[in-house]
């Protein structure tokens, strides 16, 4: 019986009680497991491991080494037959046989001839249980012989005739390989005209006179002892036709001179093979070349075709300038008929070769070793192919099966030997022979019988480890003969496997096909035969499986930029994994700008060459899994190369180029640019642009311009390097085509007239010897053009022309062609002068006190000799009203554009007397100015206040100073004074409202309530109205009795009894804000947060007098006192009336904020308890009496 190495799956069905997973019992050939131990104590006959090959050819300068291995139990004895007969090894001093072994050494380097030994050895290896014989081993030594002597004449031949060089070499062992040098041992350059044909001479199809040489010298290289045998030179010579011709003419009449029919062209001609058909025969396995040289004039082009069939793709190919096919693993379906062709444009010729393949024997099934068990049946097979087919012999121990021992078990029937009921004695080694024309191949295979019990050949207490939701195999590697039959249990208590998800393989091994966790434990397998039982326990553990849960992500990058690929895994506890980065399946390139740390691959400073495939490998020792994503690196485009310009005419030409590479981004267009290497060598300028599926372009070109064109391509990422100038590309001259632009006519002087103009650059002047032609007349006039000729400049002067005269200009190019075409007219003025007349009737409408309206007439516009730009007014304040002292001041300046006659002067200040005159004004300058007009601006408001102190505060009273305004703008004819107080909750009381006279600068405030804050509105008047009013707090002083009270009241406080109910209303407190912060946690609200709740922000709801809320103040524009005030600076003085202080709580004592009038903005934010009067510092603490009142 056999153990097939490779397992046929058989699994358990289902629904059977118990399930025992069993090998049924067949009848089949046993494999011996190649295991060291077992092999030790089986018997088993002979087997050759290795031998020499069977054509062996030696190097007679060394020993002579013939090989011969085998195994076997015992271990064999070795012999060998030397043609046929015994070789006596030990009657030869100079063979020795290696110890333990077969092979034999034949030492011929110290005395001996390689061809002493020469003939067909075959070694034998013998045992107890048979003997194995080797092949047939043909020893012959290598030969390289020389050539032998020739001498070889001179060739001389025409130009084009055809030539043959022979080599043959010597024969050798093996075949030496052939190859043409010269002197120099340089190889002779072949193709299609001269090659070496497969038998080595060498061919020309036609000879030049090129090919004159005296070294035309064939090698011969044997490679087996590193030798090369040279052949003598060959000289040849090829003359020429005219050569040849003098030569002859030299020796004969005009009627024998010779016509020059070799240098004629010819049809082609095969040179080798011969003849239209051939025949070739070749062995399977070996590559088929077929050839085919041709001569003609001109050289002939081989082609190959296959008759009535296709050349096969993958196994052909063609050698020699294709006059060689070779076809390689050579097969049957290769014979048939294969055509050559030899075409020249004179015509063409075909041969046919005939090919045949052959084949020496091959196996279709070699014998194989067969190990039974008393009384088992087994059979040993051999079959081999080849043509013609092989005839299968068989030997036993080395004899013939004929004139073998006979044995009872065996039964020969052709190709096979089948055994039945076998015995110990049937043990012995068999040869296969199977033998054509063309060859034989030998195959050894024993029979062994042998009665084992069983045995485990798995290691005990084997630990495999499977992750999970893969196939679990446990291997049971047994033997036995007979063979034995195998159970798996699982568990301790050895409870057998009863379910389906189990198969069973042949070779014992146990596989669970989707292993889970609960497929961990013990698992024993039990061998038995007839002879005995052995059982092995192994374990199993199931890991979770390695996942990848980030992976790698497709990347866009720039050059010279940086990448991250990330690979985060996920593995079972008990795993270490190791993570490997990969580039295109390959390792990461050993480069500093790779970095990977545990879970990223960092690319930096990105080159192209980056681009490709990343891989994440995470390994266990059980699994790997992995990840790629693709990198592209893209950048700008290469610059486009191979300009061409093409289609060259007077005003266009084609340019064609090759983009370079797009580094993987398209490109979208292309930007052609110039240069004028004559007019402005080294600037480029923008041509045209083109799609980026072009590579062409039909450029317009303009006249006597040397051009030079680049190319720049465009992608997404920006624009490549430009390309390589173009070569250069000079325009024929012409006229110009355009004239000059910007062409002005304006005076410089009264009496003159200044025609400028853009001149035209060198690539618009069309040709050499750029001139203009300026022309001009008056406008009005019935004068001539006056025209006159300028070198390349861009300004002509014509004197002498009256004062600011229209005229009409045209310029013209012209260059050495002719001149541009008519240019347009346009129209100038002679030079401007000043005005000559000033406006008249200048006239002041007083708007108000800031403002005034002038009125005037407009000047002739003869008398303004100049293109008119505007009236100008001067304008300045000369003295005070007031104070009537004379004082100039700076002049103001208003200019009104073109021809209006009136204009507004805002800005003015009230109540000053001020002076104003009007002038023209045109390019020139101003004219005269008009006469002045006086007029004053009328009173306006005073600016508030300077300043406002409240000073020496009393019981009740108390004194005001102040500044005068800045701005009076008028007479003050009074002052106004507004004041109410402020009880402790901020209401304010009745406005009390006192006029001060105008020349008073303190004024004093008496029968005021004590202690008591009040708030102050102060503004000045003037005629036209009030100003802006300046606003301040004060407190009158503390009364003294309230002293006296409130420092009974704090003797009160120091009582024990007071004391303790303070107490006790803290504890109150105390408890009731506990209670509320654990409601607060609750999330609840507690009574306070509501009521916070219900008074968001007092700006928002403010308070009323009526219901204790806070309330707003009004509007203090209308001048008229707020209803209630705040708290003042802790000077009590406002230097500003435009005070930016933020706007606070009131009870903070912190500054609030002021309109420019002086107005208070924004509200109170109020407090519920009472505050007593402060003093003078709103800062200050308040005293401890004031703290009493407010208690009690």
């Amino acid at each position: 019986m056999q153990l097939e190495i490779m397992p046929r799956k058989k699994r358990l069905p289902a629904g059977r009680a118990p399930l025992l997973l069993l090998l049924c019992q067949l009848v089949r050939a046993l494999d011996v497991p190649l295991d060291s131990k077992l092999l030790e104590d089986l018997v088993q006959p002979p087997t050759i491991t290795q031998q020499s090959p069977k054509d062996y050819i030696i190097d007679p300068r060394e020993n002579i080494v013939i090989q011969c291995e085998a195994k076997g139990k015992p271990p064999p004895s070795f012999s060998w037959t030397r043609n046929g007969t015994h070789f006596d090894i030990e009657k030869d001093p100079l063979v020795t046989m290696k110890p333990g072994s077969g092979t034999l050494t034949i030492n011929i380097m110290s005395e001996g001839k390689a061809e002493t030994y020469e003939g067909v050895y075959q070694c034998t290896a013998r045992n107890e249980r048979g003997a194995a014989i080797s092949n047939n081993i043909v020893v012959r030594p290598s030969r390289s012989p020389l050539w032998t002597k020739e001498k070889l004449e001179p060739i001389t031949l025409r130009n084009g005739q055809s030539l043959i060089l022979p080599c043959r070499p010597p024969l050798g062992l093996p075949p030496p390989i052939i190859f043409w040098m010269d002197n120099s041992f340089q190889r002779l350059p072949q193709s299609e005209r001269v090659s070496q044909g497969l038998n080595g001479d060498l061919y020309f199809s036609n000879v030049l006179p090129e090919d004159t040489r005296e070294d035309y010298i064939c090698y011969a290289r044997f490679n087996h002892t590193q030798t090369i045998q040279q052949k003598q030179p060959i000289s040849v010579k090829v003359i020429s036709v005219d050569e040849l011709n003098d030569t002859i003419a030299a020796n004969l009449n005009d009627s024998e001179f010779y016509s020059a029919k070799s240098n004629r062209e010819r049809p082609p001609t095969f040179l080798t093979p011969e003849g239209n058909a051939s025949h070739k025969e070749e062995l399977r396995g070996n590559v088929l070349s077929l050839e085919c040289i041709a001569e003609g004039l001109p050289t002939p082009i081989i082609y190959w075709i296959k008759e009535d069939g296709t050349l096969p793709i993958n196994r052909t190919f063609y050698k020699n300038f294709k006059k060689t096919l070779q076809i390689i693993q050579v097969s049957e379906a290769d014979s048939g008929n294969y055509q050559c062709i030899a075409k020249n444009p004179l015509g063409a010729i075909y041969h046919t070769i005939s090919v045949t393949v052959k084949a020496a024997p091959y196996w279709i099934m070699a014998p194989q070793n067969l190990v039974l068990s008393p009384g088992e049946d087994g059979r040993l097979i051999c079959r081999a192919n080849g043509n013609p087919k092989p005839r299968i012999s068989w030997l036993s121990n080395g004899v013939p099966i004929e004139i073998a021992p006979d044995d009872p078990s065996r039964n020969i029937d052709g190709d096979t030997i089948i055994f039945s009921n076998v015995q110990e004695r049937s043990s012995a080694v068999y040869q296969c022979n199977a033998s054509n024309e063309y060859g034989y191949l030998l195959a050894n295979a024993f029979v062994n019988v042998l009665a084992e019990p069983p045995r485990i050949l798995t290691s005990a207490n084997t630990l495999y480890q499977v992750i999970t939701d893969r196939p679990a195999l446990l291997d049971c590697a047994f033997f036995g003969s007979p063979l034995p039959t195998i159970e798996w249990f699982k568990g301790a208590k050895g409870s057998a496997l009863r379910e389906d998800i189990y198969v069973l393989h042949e070779n014992g091994t146990l596989e669970i096909p989707v292993a889970q966790k609960d497929s961990t434990g013990t698992y024993t397998c039990v061998a038995r035969n007839k002879l005995g039982m052995a059982k092995n326990e192994v374990h199993l553990e199931i890991k979770d499986a390695t996942r990848i849960i980030k992976q790698p992500e497709y990347a866009v990058v720039q050059r010279g930029g940086t990448v991250s690929f990330e690979c985060k895994v996920k593995h079972d506890h008990t795993l270490i994994p190791t993570i490997t980065w990969l580039k295109d399946s390959g390792e990461l390139p050993n480069d500093g700008r790779f970095t990977v740390d545990k879970d990223h691959l960092v690319v930096a400073d990105v080159w192209d060459n980056d681009g490709g495939t990343y891989t994440c490998v995470a390994n266990t020792t059980l699994d790997n899994v992995s990840a790629s994503a693709v990198l592209s690196v893209v950048d700008v485009p290469n610059p486009p190369f191979d300009l061409e310009l093409t289609d060259q005419l007077d005003k266009s030409v084609q340019l064609s180029w090759t983009p370079g590479n797009d580094n993987n981004s398209p490109i979208t267009k292309f930007i052609i640019e110039y240069e004028d290497a004559m007019h402005e060598a080294g600037l480029w300028h923008h041509q045209t642009e083109v799609s980026g599926m072009q590579t062409t372009a039909q450029l317009k070109l303009s006249p006597y311009v040397n051009y030079s064109f680049r190319v720049m391509a465009v992608n997404s990422l920006g624009r490549s390097l430009p390309s390589e100038a173009s070569e250069q590309y000079l325009t024929k001259a012409a006229e110009p085509d355009t004239n000059p632009t910007a062409v002005e006519g304006l005076g410089s002087e009264p009496d003159n007239l200044v025609i400028t103009w853009k001149p035209l650059n060198g690539f618009e002047s069309n040709g050499p010897g750029l001139q203009y032609k300026v022309s001009w007349r008056q406008k009005d006039g019935d004068d001539e053009w006056t025209s006159v000729v300028v070198a390349n400049v861009s300004k002509y002067i014509v004197s002498g022309t009256p004062t600011f005269v229209p005229y009409l200009i045209k310029v013209q190019a012209l260059n050495d062609v002719g001149f541009a075409p008519e240019p347009a007219v346009v129209m100038g003025h002679s030079g401007e002068d000043l005005p000559m007349v000033a406006p008249g009737n200048v006239r002041v409408n007083v708007v108000n006190s800031t403002l005034a309206e002038v009125h005037w007439d407009p000047v002739p516009l003869k008398s303004i000799r100049g293109h008119l730009q505007g009236y100008r007014i001067y304008y300045w304040k000369a003295q005070s009203s007031s104070k009537r002292n004379r004082r100039h001041l700076e002049k103001k300046i208003l200019t009104f554009q073109g021809s209006k006659t009136h204009g507004m002067l805002p800005g003015l200040e009230p109540f000053s007397h001020y002076t104003l005159n009007v002038r023209v004004v045109n390019g020139k300058g101003e004219g005269p100015a008009s006469p002045d007009r006086v007029f004053n601006t009328p009173e306006g408001v005073p600016s508030a206040p300077s300043s406002l102190k409240i000073v020496n505060p009393t019981l009740d009273s108390l004194t005001l100073e102040w500044d005068p305004p800045s701005r009076p703008n008028g007479i003050l004819t009074e002052y106004t004074l507004k004041y109410q107080p402020i009880n402790s909750t901020h209401e304010l009381g009745p406005l009390v409202d006192l006029k001060i006279p105008a020349n008073k600068t303190r004024w004093t405030l008496k029968n005021l309530n004590f202690s008591t804050r009040y708030k102050f509105y102060f503004y000045a008047q003037t005629a036209a109205g009030s100003g802006s009013q300046i606003t301040e707090e004060a407190v009158t002083n503390v009364d003294e009795g309230k002293m006296a009270m409130a420092s009974r009241q704090v003797d009160i406080a120091t009582q024990g009894w007071f004391i303790g109910l303070m107490c006790a209303v803290a504890l109150l407190i105390l408890i009731l804000l506990i209670v509320c912060f654990i409601r607060r946690n609750k999330g609840g609200k507690y009574p306070v947060k509501e009521k916070e709740d219900a008074h968001a922000d007092p700006e928002i709801q403010p308070m009323k007098e009526d219901d204790g809320t806070f309330g707003e103040y009004s509007d203090a524009e209308d001048h008229k006192p707020l209803k209630k005030g705040s708290r003042t600076p802790s000077d009590r003085t406002v230097k500003k009336e435009d005070s930016d202080d933020s706007l606070v709580d009131y009870g903070e004592g912190v500054n609030g904020q002021f309109n420019e009038d002086g107005s208070f903005i924004g509200q109170y934010s109020g407090k519920k308890e009472k505050e007593p009067a402060e003093g003078n510092e709103s800062s200050e603490a308040p005293s401890p009496v004031n703290a009493m009142n407010s208690f009690v």
